[in-house]
């Protein structure tokens, strides 16, 4: 039988240490975009093209993507609070390098660091919800951790910009490691000890494919991300050219799709917790199904605003219902298979940005939505035509 690092039974209402978790996951999250909005300043300030400035937000991605499954493999059965204050630690020393690096080469090293810390913190905390809390609050606990994700975003992009025109990229990065030293404090104070009995090896990372419904999962999970980012990452040029909106508005219209997306994480995790085949389906259709109206009504504002609305809603849901998916289906090798599910979250985010951006490029926006559709329809059919439903968490496990 596969090994698992043991779950002490959850204290009552441990909401502390769940929100001190929320609380990194923000500022993890806000340091991760921060860059988006400081990409002009960092290439005028260290005398490099925004181009390559760019590869401070891609860098980090990929590097978690590998880190995710290491960093798990080799933690052992070291204390999963001591691990994940070393892991704020990595982020307060990434945020400072950072902050004073004297060229692009050691700022790019600084967000080495980060995305080796985001991805051992990912692996480790999009689990925890089921260690803190009792069984039938784990979907509240795992939506709240989700919500610092689209915190973290609705922060991250806009800080920097606003940050970056008032007082320089360095300042910036000054503010996120004023954050991250409260997130480490915050974990310090309310984390309880995490102890776990056996280590996850490499054959455990495996044993997230050992059973149908974790194929299952991240066979659609892989296709849904991939056409969520196919079309997300290329949504401003859209508003853009096809609804015709301005710069300044369509920063707004962003902020509120992530905005949105928090209700959306709430909504996920409650109904996740009742039905997560369901759930996961509904929020890819809802997904799939403002992409399939918006080329037809892109040049209309009032049906851009109700799709944006509709696709941001389904698309907070999401991860949190994925999540809850893969932890029911890996739950004999639950902290092995969080790790593959950071690691293709990320591929799978990168993967849909590349092929999202080669089909912009030779045939068009409007087919880069269609695309989105079709993977989209693919992961539908996968939940609903191959079976394999996960158990719930709280049912029990089979010998």
């Amino acid at each position: 039988m596969t090994q698992t690092p043991s779950i002490q039974p959850p204290r009552t209402r441990n909401w502390l240490a769940v929100l001190s978790v929320a609380l990194s996951a923000t500022v993890f999250c806000t340091t991760e975009f921060l860059p988006v909005g400081l990409l002009r300043y960092i290439s005028q300030g260290l005398g490099v093209s925004e181009g390559t400035a760019g590869i401070m937000v891609t860098a980090p991605g990929l590097l978690a993507a590998i880190a995710a499954p290491l960093l798990t493999v080799a933690v052992g059965r070291f204390d999963r609070r001591r691990v994940l204050l070393g892991l704020g630690l990595l982020l307060v020393i990434a945020n400072l390098t950072a902050m004073l690096a004297p060229n692009f080469t050691i700022l790019i090293a600084a967000r080495a660091l980060f995305g080796f810390g985001i991805g051992g913190f990912w692996a480790i905390s999009v689990g925890l919800g089921s260690r803190l809390v009792p069984e039938e609050q784990v979907g509240r606990a795992t939506s709240l951790i989700f919500a610092g994700v689209s915190l973290g975003m609705l922060i991250g992009g806009p800080a920097g910009a606003l940050i970056g025109e008032l007082a320089g990229w360095r300042a910036a990065f000054g503010a996120a490691l004023a954050l991250s030293v409260a997130a480490l404090l915050a974990q310090w104070v309310a984390l309880p000890s995490l102890h776990v009995t056996h280590r996850v090896g490499a054959r455990d990372l495996l044993g997230i494919f050992g059973t149908r419904p974790a194929r299952i999962g991240l066979i659609a999970m892989t296709l849904a991300l991939c056409g969520q980012f196919a079309t997300y990452t290329y949504i401003t040029p859209f508003l853009a050219t096809v609804s015709g909106f301005g710069g300044k508005v369509i920063s707004l219209l962003l902020l509120g799709y992530t905005f949105i997306g928090l209700l959306g994480n709430f909504i996920g995790g409650s109904a996740a917790q009742r039905n997560v085949r369901a759930t996961l389906i509904g929020s890819i259709l809802f997904i799939a199904l403002p992409l399939a109206m918006l080329p037809a009504l892109g040049a209309s504002r009032p049906w851009v605003l109700v799709a944006l609305a509709a696709w941001g809603t389904a698309y907070g849901a999401l991860p949190v219902a994925l999540q809850m998916w893969m932890a029911q289906a890996t739950r004999e090798v639950r902290e092995g298979g969080m790790a593959l599910f950071v690691a293709n979250f990320q591929i799978s985010i990168a993967l849909g940005s590349f092929l999202g951006g080669r089909i912009v490029d030779g045939f068009g926006l409007f087919n880069a939505l269609f695309f989105g559709v079709g993977l989209a329809a693919l992961s539908i059919l996968t939940l609903a035509l191959t079976g394999g439903h996960p158990r719930r968490i709280d049912e029990p496990a089979t010998s």
